[in-house]
């Protein structure tokens, strides 16, 4: 896998060092087509706790585990209001 790369990184350079014309150079120049991702479009989002009546503002992390809390808690919950909970069996003490 390594040497793959080494070879293709190779074979660019010797494609960048002797272009035949200044358009042709151009071509060859790579693109960073991801490099502004990191430019947020829209509103900032914020931690849950800081705004905590807004689920449409919290970070998306953030909102998953809340969710996933939440069904968590009320399959739980279905489950011990369903199955009749713990169940204690009451004997007698005999003295």
């Amino acid at each position: 896998m390594a040497s793959f790369l080494a070879a293709r990184q190779a074979a660019t350079m010797l494609r960048l060092s002797s272009p035949r014309s200044a358009s042709q150079a151009a071509s060859f120049i790579q693109r960073r087509g991801l490099a502004g991702a990191a430019d947020h479009h829209g509103t900032p989002k914020v931690d849950f706790w800081k705004d905590p009546m807004s689920p449409s503002k919290w970070k998306e992390e953030h909102f998953v585990i809340i969710s996933l809390s939440g069904w968590g808690l009320l399959i739980y919950s279905g489950y011990k209001l369903f199955s009749g909970g713990k169940k204690k069996d009451e004997k007698p003490v005999e003295a």
